[in-house]
C-alpha cells in the first residue's frame, strides 16, 4: 500500500472542523479481509452482542497490533497529531441489523476525564468494515465543536441507547454524516460532539475505532488501572508508562 496522502488542505481542513474523511481504502485488500475475519471471530466469541463488548479487543487478541500500529495507520494520523504516536485504544462497533441501538451525542474526551493530562491532540480512526450510511445509522458529527470545552450532558433511556447519557441541546440539523465504504474511514478529534441513529435497516453496521495520542500528553497511570498503552511511533515525551519502547 502507498502511504497515505494528506494535504496541507486536509490538515486545515481537520482544524477548523475537527474531522476529516478519508475515501481511499487505508488497507489493502488482503489485510482488510484479515482485518474482518478477527472482527467476525470476536464477534461470534461474545455472542454477537452489542459493541460494549468488544471494547479494547487488541488487549486479548494481539494480532491486531499488526494493523494498529501499522505504517498505513501511522502515516495517516501523524500530519494530524505529530511524530511522537501513543496507542491509546481500539474498539471494534457494531451496530446489529434492524436492533442497532443510537449512539447519543458525545465527546469521547468527556469520558476519558482525569485519564490524561490534555486532549488537545487525540485522533480516531475509524475504519469501515460495512458499508456505512445513514440508513443503518453512520456516525454524525457536529463540525467545530473540538474547541468548545466539555459539554453538559442530561440521562437518557439506556434501554434505546449505547450509552446513559447524552450532551444537552444538539441541533441535529447542523450534523454531518460519515457514509463510507468498506476499507474507507473517518478521523475525528476527541473533543468533537457525534453520534449516531439506530440501525432500522436489513444491513449490519461495524467498524473498527483506532485512537492515538500525542506522547506531549501523560497518560495518568492511577487513573488508568490495568490499562495498556503501546508507543507506536516515535518518543515517549511526557513519561508515559508504555506496553512497549521503541
Amino acid at each position: 500500500m502507498t502511504t497515505a496522502s494528506i494535504t496541507q488542505q486536509d490538515q486545515d481542513f481537520y482544524k477548523k472542523n475537527g474531522y476529516l474523511l478519508y475515501k481511499q481504502p487505508l488497507f489493502s485488500q488482503e489485510k482488510q479481509a484479515e482485518l474482518t475475519s478477527i472482527f467476525e471471530e470476536q464477534w461470534e466469541l461474545v455472542g454477537r452482542k452489542l459493541n460494549s463488548e468488544l471494547d479494547t479487543p487488541h488487549f486479548r487478541d494481539e494480532r491486531l497490533l499488526k494493523f494498529l500500529l501499522s505504517d498505513e495507520v501511522l502515516d495517516l494520523v501523524e500530519p494530524f497529531i505529530g511524530p511522537n504516536i501513543g496507542l491509546w485504544s481500539s474498539h471494534f462497533i457494531c451496530k446489529e441489523p434492524f436492533i442497532g441501538k443510537q449512539t447519543p451525542w458525545h465527546e469521547d474526551s468527556a469520558y476519558w476525564k482525569g485519564r490524561l493530562s490534555s486532549f488537545e491532540k487525540i485522533i480516531t480512526v475509524w475504519l469501515a468494515i460495512d458499508r456505512s450510511n445513514q440508513e443503518n445509522g453512520c456516525m454524525r458529527v457536529i463540525p467545530g465543536t473540538h474547541s468548545n470545552g466539555f459539554s453538559d450532558y442530561e440521562e437518557v433511556d439506556e434501554g434505546a441507547n449505547i450509552f446513559a447519557t447524552q450532551i444537552k441541546a444538539i441541533d441535529d440539523s447542523k450534523a454531518v454524516y460519515f457514509e463510507l465504504e468498506p476499507g474507507q474511514s473517518s478521523l475525528h478529534d476527541s473533543r468533537i460532539i457525534h453520534g449516531a441513529t439506530p440501525n432500522p435497516s436489513p444491513n449490519r453496521r461495524c467498524g473498527y475505532t483506532m485512537r492515538y495520542f500525542s506522547t506531549e500528553a501523560k497518560v495518568i497511570p492511577d487513573k488508568n488501572p490495568d490499562f495498556k498503552i503501546w508507543l507506536a511511533r516515535g518518543k515517549d515525551i511526557a513519561g508515559s508508562n508504555f506496553v512497549n519502547v521503541l
